[in-house]
């Protein structure tokens, strides 16, 4: 059974850096694209970062390029959201996601087989 299990969410005040963590069970963890995307209170989840199985190539958002960075572990099975600059837009409940395959620009929400269950991340002006 796949379980992803995230932690490091929390209160920030905006241009504050936080660092959010996802480890992985019950799959071969290298054999996966691994992503993030956020959902903010009454919108659609939105595509965050990507990064691909064997970490040397990642995929951003227009609105986290630059912003935030998405390491992963293979030893750890394990895969970061490091976030700087933070800004009040970026308060969402935020999701590790995993996807089959070798494309890693992988946006749509639909492109995900396997989600953890969210960590809370609140930027207050």
């Amino acid at each position: 059974q796949v379980q992803l299990v995230e932690s490091g969410g929390g209160l920030v005040q905006a241009g504050g850096s936080l660092r959010l963590s996802c480890v992985a069970s019950g799959l071969a963890f290298s054999n996966y694209v691994m992503g993030w995307v956020r959902q903010a209170p009454g919108k659609e989840r939105e595509f965050v970062a990507s990064i691909s199985r064997g970490g040397y190539n990642t995929y951003y958002a227009d609105s986290t390029k630059g912003r935030f960075t998405i390491p992963r572990d293979s030893a750890k099975n394990s895969v970061y959201l490091q976030m700087s600059s933070l800004k009040p837009e970026d308060t969402a409940v935020y999701y590790c996601a995993t996807a089959p395959g070798t494309n890693y620009y992988l946006s749509r929400r639909t492109d995900y087989t396997c989600w953890g269950q969210g960590t809370q991340v609140t930027v207050s002006s």
